[in-house]
């Protein structure tokens, strides 16, 4: 016996061989036979005995062939020989043992390929699924191997960065892309998180290679070999929505709306304060509380535009006469309130003064003018408590109302209530 060869289906060369080199003719004619003369056993081919098949110039030719096909997949188990005869009962039986086994081979590697297309499959729509739910959350992946900083990132962080796919990643030129706080926040979490072997968590800034202003929400853990730190993973995810809509919801929490001054809610936690702190620790000096006066009257003539002009107008104003420190709020309609950050004597006094030429000045809106003006009831901290102080401010500025508006009177912290002029 010159030789047994093992076909796959399709038309490749022999996926194995035993015994002499035979040329790849050889192969078609086993197919050839076996496509002709179908079936599980082994055959003799008696009408090849005679013939004479040559494969090429100088090859030896082939005079005798039995095959076998094998189940599934249709490949063909052949026995080659030089010589037409029969095989012997000997070679019969190796042959199909031979067979049988290469049966079980190829049902093996049939049920293989089967489960791996399956899970090749699997895998495809999982990573479909992947992509699509991290293009909707607006996460990505990233990696930095150590200690050469080589940068990976998954096609999401490309989009958050403003960076085409597969351009070449450059740490230096991506860091170059955070504002300089989040760089300096950046790299402090990230060198503590190697030398520790931990990771982090971080919501930084960044400045696209578009332009654009981002939010990006970064997790990280170090992955080590041994004790040495070979690279540092995690995720990026675009998170500009998300803080300006927190940015917002804090703001309408702590801000009037229409003013842009700090509401009620944030003046009385600030105002609080002074009830926390030591005495004579308190960073407020003076309360200062505002009304307007003449306000109706814009109100009522010119409509609730003009007086929601007339309003913003006065904040502007108010701003405008106060210092960095000082926390200026409007705690009602026409009503605002002033806390400032001093306790040196005659501020108080000085800043009224201010306020009142301030809001006196004629303002314009749609071609037309009014004027408003301003009473002040003012009250030293001088060791109060907040509802005292908030009292005697009040006291202050009915007092002043009542001397004929447009003026400011000074409660007097030695009578309870009381207000003195100015």
């Amino acid at each position: 016996m010159d030789a047994v060869l093992l076909l796959g289906p399709d038309e490749g060369p022999p996926l194995a061989t035993a015994g002499a080199d035979l040329p790849a003719t050889v192969a078609d004619l086993c197919r050839a036979v076996a496509s002709r003369r179908p079936g599980s056993v082994i055959r003799l081919v008696a009408d090849l005995a005679a013939a004479r098949w040559r494969t090429h110039p100088g090859a030896a030719e082939c005079r005798f062939l039995a095959t076998c096909t094998i189940e599934p997949g249709s490949g063909i188990l052949a026995l080659v020989d030089r010589e037409p005869r029969r095989p012997r009962a000997a070679e019969s039986r190796r042959l199909a043992d031979f067979a049988a086994a290469a049966d079980c081979l190829a049902r093996a590697t049939t049920d293989f390929r089967e489960a791996f297309a399956h899970q090749t499959r699997a895998l495809a729509h999982s990573r479909k699924i992947f992509d699509r739910a991290s293009a909707a959350a607006r996460i990505g992946v990233w990696e930095c191997a150590l200690p050469d900083e080589a940068l990976t990132w998954t096609d999401q962080v490309y989009a958050m960065f403003d960076l085409p796919r597969e351009a070449p990643l450059d740490r230096s030129r991506i860091v170059a892309c955070y504002t300089p706080k989040s760089r300096e926040a950046l790299t402090a979490a990230r060198s503590r998180a190697i030398a520790e072997r931990g990771g982090f968590a971080l919501d930084a800034e960044i400045v696209t290679l578009a332009g654009r202003r981002r939010w990006i929400r970064i997790t990280a853990s170090v992955e080590c070999e041994g004790a040495v730190p070979v690279r540092i993973f995690g995720m990026k995810q675009d998170i500009t929505e998300e803080k300006l809509l927190a940015d917002r919801t804090r703001y309408l929490a702590e801000f009037d709306a229409m003013t842009g001054l700090a509401n009620r809610a944030t003046f009385e936690a600030r105002f609080a304060a002074l009830d926390r702190d030591p005495p004579g620790r308190s960073p407020f000096g003076a309360l200062l509380l505002i009304d307007l006066d003449g306000f109706k009257p814009v109100n009522d003539t010119f409509g609730h535009a003009a007086g929601d002009a007339c309003l913003v107008e006065v904040a502007a104003r108010l701003r405008h006469s106060c210092r960095d420190g000082d926390v200026v709020a409007r705690i009602g309609g026409d009503e605002f309130a002033i806390l400032l950050a001093t306790t040196a004597p005659g501020i108080a006094e000085e800043v009224a003064a201010r306020l009142i030429a301030a809001l006196s000045r004629p303002m314009t809106w749609t071609g037309r003018t009014f004027t408003v003006g301003a009473s002040i009831g003012i009250a030293r901290a001088d060791g109060r408590s907040s509802a005292d102080l908030f009292v005697a401010a009040d006291t202050a500025l009915y007092a002043a109302k009542a001397q004929g508006r447009g003026q400011f009177r000074v409660a007097d912290a030695a009578v309870d209530g009381a207000a003195r002029p100015a």
